[in-house]
């Protein structure tokens, strides 16, 4: 497992001043008060409200990596739709000696437009994955058993869209064999299962500003606790509103 100081990507800085006064990116609370973040473990989760800029900022720092805007490895080059903000641009990633040798940039709300470009690229080289004959879970999971290895860099935004609480945990035991054999993750995600992940840092967006928290403190857990724990108190408080 790598330690915290040998990461490939340790941290980050943002160049403000590279970024214009009447950009989005100056109106999303958390974004804006970063000047710099470090990473210090293997496994990094953001984890906040929708609209809370985590994903903005999961993309930016795929994007300055080197990989596609839309996901795939950093061979895949194509755009269906350019959607990505100027952050990228802003960015500039802080890194240790290692390089990592692979890396993986996968997005739930894209993931269609890769799996098409896959298609598209093993008919020049490679075995045919025909993600598209397979259920949306079933696809994403052979993505990451077949593309997810030691020595990488991956990195997942909501990874759980398309899988069942069963497929989360098998997912969380891809991740683990990964970072027993010196692999990276930074994961955007509202699961519980998956936040649950063994040391992991947590980082919320929530509340205007990117702090590190426990498992126990994110909403998702405390949410998905008190529903299971009382579910029909909560559905009564809820309808009754």
């Amino acid at each position: 497992m790598l330690p915290s100081n040998e990461l490939y990507i340790t941290g980050l800085k943002l160049r403000w001043g590279s970024i214009s006064e009447d950009s989005y990116l100056r109106n999303i609370e958390a974004i804006r008060e970063i000047n710099e973040i470090r990473f210090h473990s293997p496994v990094t989760f953001f984890v906040g409200e929708n609209g809370s800029g985590k994903s903005t900022l999961l993309e930016a720092i795929a994007i300055a990596y080197g990989f596609n805007p839309e996901g795939g490895t950093k061979n895949y080059s194509f755009s269906t739709y350019d959607s990505h903000s100027e952050l990228c641009d802003a960015l500039t990633l802080i890194r240790s000696f290692r390089k990592a040798k692979w890396g993986y940039f996968l997005r739930a709300e894209s993931f269609y437009n890769v799996a098409s470009a896959e298609e598209e690229y093993s008919k020049i080289q490679g075995i045919p994955q025909e993600y598209h004959k397979k259920s949306h879970g079933e696809s994403f999971l052979s993505v990451v058993q077949q593309n997810f290895g030691k020595n990488g860099l991956y990195i997942l935004d909501e990874p759980e869209a398309a899988l069942s609480p069963q497929r989360q945990l098998t997912l969380l035991l891809e991740m683990s064999n990964c970072v027993k054999n010196d692999s990276q993750f930074i994961v955007v995600t509202h699961s519980p299962i998956l936040l649950g992940f063994p040391e992991a840092e947590i980082l919320s967006f929530d509340d205007g500003k990117i702090k590190p928290i426990t498992y126990e403190e994110t909403q998702s857990y405390r949410i998905t606790k008190a529903f299971i724990n009382d579910r029909e108190r909560m559905l009564r408080f809820l309808m009754e509103e």
